[in-house]
Parts: C-alpha cells; sequence; structure tokens
C-alpha cells in the first residue's frame, strides 16, 4: 500500500530554466557508456530542445541500437567506441579535458567508476577546487527555485567544503538571474546550541560568508521552517532576518540531511530535482536510474547554463 504521504504531482521542468539554457552556448555532452534506453533518450531530447550536442562514448553496436529505438539518427555526432565501464567513463572524462567537450554526464555505469574518473588527475578535470553537488529545486507550481548543497557527494563536508558549497551557490543563482542570493545555513535550531555541533558551524559560516562574499545575504544556524515558512518566521519573531522564510538555498551540514530534505522536497511535494557537481573544469552530471525524463533534462539545462559561463 503506498503512504498517503507520498504526492501525486508530477515534476515540471521549469521554463525559465529552459529559456536561459537555450539562449546560452551550446554545450558538447561526452555521455559516459551512452548505450542505454536512459541516457540516450535524456541526449535524445535534449538534443531536441537545443541545449546540447551529444559525444557517445562506450560501446558503438548498443549506442546505436538504443538511437534506433528512439527513432533517432545519430550520424552526425561523434561516437568514440571503447569496451567496458572504465574505458568509456575514462574517454568521457578525457575528452572534457582536452576541451573537446564541455559538460561530463554519466550514463549506462555505476557512480563509484564515473567518480573515479572525473576525479583521475590524467584526465584534466581537477582544478584544486573542492567538488561539491548542487540540486536545482523547482515544484510544480513553479515559484523561485531552490538551491541544495551537498545531497550527494560529500559524506561529510569539512568547513573548507561547506564554504565552496556556499560560494558555487551564489554563483549559480547569480548565473540564474537572482541579484541578491539569500543562503540559509541548515541546522536543528536558530540558536548555537553546544549539544547541536552543527548550529555552532552554521554560526561560523554564516560569520564568514557575510565577511568574505559581497552582495548576498547569509543566515544559520535556521531550522528547516525557519528557511522555507513566512509563518514560522513571524510566531518566532525573526521577521527582520532577510534569508529566513524566503531562501534562495540551503547549506547541509552532512549528506544524510541534504539527501533526505532532496527526496522528501522530491516525493512528498513534486519538486524537479536538476543536479549537478561543481568545482571541476567542466559541470559533471550525476544522472541516476531513479531520475524521471523531466529531472534528467533540467540537469542537462542546468549545466548548459553553467558551462555558457566557464
Amino acid at each position: 500500500m503506498t503512504t498517503s504521504f507520498l504526492t501525486r504531482l508530477k515534476p515540471v521542468l521549469p521554463d525559465s530554466l529552459l529559456q536561459r539554457a537555450q539562449s546560452a552556448n551550446t554545450p558538447r555532452v561526452a555521455i559516459a557508456r551512452a548505450g542505454a534506453s536512459l541516457p540516450m533518450q535524456a541526449a535524445y531530447e535534449a538534443t531536441k530542445a537545443g541545449i546540447m550536442v551529444p559525444l557517445f562514448t562506450g560501446e558503438a553496436d548498443a549506442i546505436r541500437a538504443a538511437a534506433d529505438a528512439l527513432e533517432w539518427d545519430i550520424s552526425g555526432f561523434e561516437i568514440i567506441a571503447t569496451n567496458g565501464e572504465e574505458a568509456a567513463g575514462h574517454t568521457a572524462a578525457l575528452a572534457c579535458g582536452e576541451g573537446r567537450a564541455d559538460v561530463l554526464m554519466k550514463g549506462h555505469l555505476h557512480t563509484d567508476t564515473f567518480m573515479k574518473s572525473a576525479l583521475s588527475r590524467d584526465n584534466g578535470l581537477r582544478t584544486g577546487a573542492r567538488l561539491v553537488h548542487v540540486f536545482h529545486l523547482t515544484h510544480p507550481n513553479v515559484g523561485k527555485p531552490l538551491l541544495l548543497s551537498d545531497a550527494a557527494v560529500n559524506v561529510a563536508p569539512d568547513m573548507d567544503t561547506r564554504k565552496a558549497a556556499i560560494t558555487y551557490c551564489v554563483d549559480l543563482l547569480r548565473k540564474l538571474g537572482t541579484d541578491q542570493p539569500k543562503v540559509a545555513i541548515l541546522s536543528a535550531t536558530e540558536s548555537v546550541l553546544p549539544a547541536v555541533p552543527s548550529s555552532g558551524e552554521a554560526r561560523e559560516l554564516r560569520d564568514w560568508a557575510r565577511a568574505e562574499i559581497a552582495g548576498a545575504h547569509f543566515s544559520g544556524p535556521l531550522a528547516l521552517d525557519l528557511i522555507l515558512s513566512p509563518e514560522s518566521v513571524a510566531i518566532k519573531g525573526m521577521g527582520r532576518d532577510p534569508v529566513a522564510g524566503d531562501a534562495d538555498a540551503i547549506i547541509a551540514p552532512d549528506i544524510v540531511s541534504g539527501n533526505t530534505l532532496f527526496k522528501s522536497l522530491v516525493y512528498l511535494s513534486g519538486a524537479c530535482a536538476a543536479g549537478v557537481v561543481m568545482g571541476a573544469k567542466v559541470p559533471i552530471l550525476l544522472t541516476s536510474r531513479a531520475d524521471v525524463a523531466v529531472a534528467r533534462m533540467a540537469s542537462v539545462a542546468l549545466a548548459a547554463v553553467l558551462s555558457d559561463a566557464v
């Protein structure tokens, strides 16, 4: 029996994100092991929408078969034939490292194999910066996007990694058209409590961001209700906080809270989640078998916006 908490709302690709991607320079996207239905469907739809030019790696016969199943003629696109997951991941990452592609996208291979290729110094994607995953979440009834970091890559991000996450979220929000980004640092309370280590860390991160990043607003620690609910903000007398109840981004203290929040917004409210790894030479797309088609499309659109400004 399906729990009543699950929403029946379906995620919707936000027009604002798609239009911004279509107005950007169309990125060349290297797809690691593209010969399967899900990555090929994503490539087909994004190419048709004009937000990517695919570069396929993997078993050539499987790639052509997956395209044929969609009645898609891919003869005009480059295929780099490889055998196995490691070779496909390495070849796609190297294409990005050498400047032959602008975005790296996970296809039909395990995440650890894919990320090992992305992280390999031999492939030229490392920049010395922290790699951080950022979700761009939108509700089916539109409204402004909400960024969330990190729900997929860093298990227990240290302070420097969370500082990088704050910086990336501010940069991404500005590229998406937000002039004065509002960033909330998540904890379980709005007060600094010794028994809740994330609360003290949130206050330290808030103070650092206010000192180091101009043209944005930062608040923390904040519990989730004070991040999302203007009513809670009013009840608790925090109306003077410019972030409370109106955040553009949330910085999570660890992968458990970040991943739980991301999946709650998707499964309980129907959010469309576009995800990208930032901090490498090119945007990295960690698509999942559980991603619905519009989420895959939204992820490519988000990468197109990012790659346009690289």
